[in-house]
Order: structure tokens, then sequence, then C-alpha cells
């Protein structure tokens, strides 16, 4: 049974199942352990994280009366509240607004001519991003006018179908992480500032913030941003660096707007205070700062890393759910779950009917009823033809019943099945 206890109640003998937060947040590669070395205890227990999952059927239970949660009723509550979701008004906030850009044409298109355009701006803004890390690397200030006109470009793609090149920047390999790790928080920063009614202008600075936040790991040595296993505490701590490395960075480099550098410093800072670098609290963390840690977290547990496979994206925001009392502004995070849906697009799930399919595209109006390519039949355990099922359509008696784990099917060609790219092009 997986039980959800507070980490001063983790004790040796018990079997480590998960911990509750990104593993962004701890030096540990694997979270599933049975905990027999002390120095791992302590190890856990001087990290950020405040909770973690034990299995007891594993190994130790906590002792009666430790308080402690059943996955069951932590699902429970989940669902609840994203059911809740969308009733809930609008969440209007404020940013700084910077100088409008030049208009450009943002007509909507449909998704599938938006992935083929949105693929061309992933390999545009791959090459830039590392181009400007190799810059930032060789002390040279970062190009504002270009980034600008990058923030533009993926700016509009989000405008115009919000779902294409956001999903697109999360099919990513291991090794150009760095680079589209950027790209996809900038998409994502934008559409959050779409969901919350802020202006083009601040829409933009929105995205500078998400296209920048990281360039601190350009001061990182290679070996250790992509070491393949466990980092030592050092190795840790230097990573822990890059928010103030990519804030003096910036700053020397002028020309960036404050609120970029404020996101840029501050967007591991936590709501609870056990962040870092300046263990910042609630409303002491500005709005866009608290607006790139949400955006930066979900691309980072989506996408695969040199030590670790991405979760699906629909089980990624179930988790993000559980740490937002500790780790996100909760009225941001909903904003953020209704600007890519409940079930964003790539996420696997399974339908009344017992088929098996993966998200392809939102529902304009509705967060539970996108649309699905379905393939698989669990009652005849086979294949069948993909069929193109919109769970909004007037008469459709299917609904989505549960998240389905990518990693229990292994199917080779999920990916493909909603974008329609064979492999990555970036």
């Amino acid at each position: 049974m997986l039980k959800r206890i507070q980490i001063q109640h983790l004790t040796l003998g018990m079997y480590l199942h998960e911990f509750c937060g990104s593993w962004m947040e701890h030096p540990f590669w694997r979270a599933k352990f049975l905990l027999k070395d002390p120095k791992d205890l302590a190890r856990i227990q001087s990290t950020a994280i405040h909770e973690c999952w034990i299995d007891t059927s594993k190994g130790l239970d906590v002792a009666s009366g430790t308080a402690s949660v059943s996955r069951e009723e932590v699902d429970a509550q989940i669902e609840t509240d994203f059911s809740r979701l969308e009733d809930l008004p609008p969440i209007k906030v404020s940013l700084p607004v910077p100088p409008p850009p030049p208009v450009r044409s943002r007509t909507p298109t449909d998704m599938r001519s938006e992935l083929t355009m949105a693929a061309a701006i992933c390999v545009k803004s791959k090459q830039a991003v590392v181009s400007m890390f190799n810059e930032a690397r060789m002390g040279r200030a970062v190009d504002s006018a270009a980034a600008q006109s990058l923030v533009e470009e993926i700016s509009d793609s989000v405008t115009r179908n919000p779902g294409a090149l956001i999903s697109l920047a999360r099919l990513k390999t291991a090794d150009d992480y760095t680079y589209m790790h950027s790209v996809a928080v900038c998409a994502l920063m934008v559409a959050l500032a779409r969901q919350l009614r802020l202006n083009d202008e601040q829409a933009r600075l929105a995205g500078m913030a998400g296209l920048l936040h990281d360039l601190g790991k350009a001061a990182i040595p290679l070996a250790v941003l992509n070491k393949p296993g466990k980092l030592t505490d050092k190795e840790f701590t230097v990573v822990r660096s890059h928010p103030m490395e990519g804030f003096h960075m910036l700053k020397e480099g002028g020309n960036v707007p404050d609120a970029v550098l404020d996101a840029c410093l501050h967007h591991h800072e936590k709501i609870d205070g056990s962040g870092y670098p300046d263990k910042l609290q609630g409303d002491g963390i500005s709005v866009i700062a608290r607006m790139t840690a949400i955006c930066d977290v979900y691309d980072a547990i989506t996408s695969d890393r040199p030590y670790k496979s991405g979760w699906d994206p629909s089980e990624s925001l179930r988790r993000m759910a559980e740490w937002t009392t500790d780790h996100f502004d909760p009225r941001l995070f909903q904003a953020f779950v209704k600007s890519i849906g409940i079930y964003p697009v790539g996420s696997l799930v399974r339908l009344t009917s017992g088929r098996i399919g993966v998200v392809t595209e939102q529902a304009p109006t509705a967060l539970t009823t996108p649309i699905v390519n379905v393939f698989f039949s669990t009652k005849s355990d086979l294949r069948i033809p993909p069929e193109r099922v919109d769970l909004a359509a007037p008469g459709c008696t299917e609904k989505i019943v549960a998240r389905e784990d990518p990693e229990k099917w292994r199917f080779p060609d999920l990916d493909e099945l909603w974008s329609g790219f064979a492999e990555n092009a970036w």
C-alpha cells in the first residue's frame, strides 16, 4: 500500500516509492529503493522536500498514529479539484508593460497546419538558443533584439494554435534538453499569459522570461549538466547556482527588462519558502517568477533527461497538483492547467469503450473532452486502425475514464500517433 508521509517520519527499513517533488530538487537519480543507508536518510532529510510516498508492502510502515494519506485519497481529491476548473472564473494579473513590438499575423490555424509551422520554428529556435548559450559561455552579452524576435515567432505560433509548438517542443532528445527546454518554457509562458488575459506586450515579456530563465546553465560544466547518474553534493550545489549565474549574465549584458531578470533569479523559489537562492515566500516571489516556476517544472518532468525518462503530460499535472501547497501558487497553477488542458496533447488515456488513445488536440470549450486518436483495444488486446474521436462532438458517448502509463504499454509510435512526425526533426 502506498502512503504519503512527512520526511521527518521516514526511517531506515522503509521502501521509498517516490519523492513528493520534482527530481530537480534533490540529488538522487532514483526514487524507488529500500532505505538502508543512514547517509541516504540524512541526505534526504537535508533537502527541501517535505513529503514522500512509501510502499508498505515492500518495507516498514509508519508508526501507529502517525499522519499519512493513501494514494487513493490523494487521487480522489485531485480529480475533484480538476473537475471544478471549468467553473472557476479567469484570473487577472498585471506585469510591467514593455514597448509594443511590430504587429504580426496571428490568424488562427488548425492543429495539423500549425504543427508543420511549429516544427520549422523548433528547428530555428534550437539553433538560436544554442548560439545564445555559446555566446554566454564565451562571456558575450545576449543579443536581446534577436531573443525578442524569437519570442515573437513563438508567441505568434502559440496564439494561432497553442497546442502545436508546446507539444512538439516536449519531444526534445535528452542531448537537446537544455536548449529546447528554453523554447518549451517560452511557449508555455505565453500560453499561461494568454490564459491570465495579459495583453500582447505582457505575454511577450513572459515569453522572454521563459526563453532566458535557464541561461545560467551556460556556466555549468557539461559533464555535470548532462551527468546520467547521481550527482554528488558538490555537483548538486553547482547546478543550483545557475539562477544567480544567469542573473549576472543578463544584468551585465544590459537591455533585459527587470521582470525577466527577476524570473531568471527566482524561478526556483517555492511558495513555502524552501526554494533557492533567496528562500522567498508567498507574495514575496514576483508573479512572473511564480509563473516561470510552474512552466519550468512541467517541461522538465515531461521531458527525457540523461538520467530519467519524462512522465506522461497528464500524469505530470496530477503529480504537480500534489505539490501545489508547497511549491506553486495554487491559482496560477489552476490557470496553467486550463491553458494546456487537464489531458494535454500527448497524454495516453483509456475511454469508456476500453479503447486506448492519445490526445491530439484540446476542445475549445471544455477541459475534459479533448480530441483523441484511438488505436488500441484492451478487450481484444490488439492494435486497431487509428480513429479520431472528438469527445466534445454531439452524440459522442465516449468519455475518458483513466490515464494510462506509457511505460506500462510501451507503444513505440506514441509520439507519431499524435504529432504525425515519425522522428524528432530538431
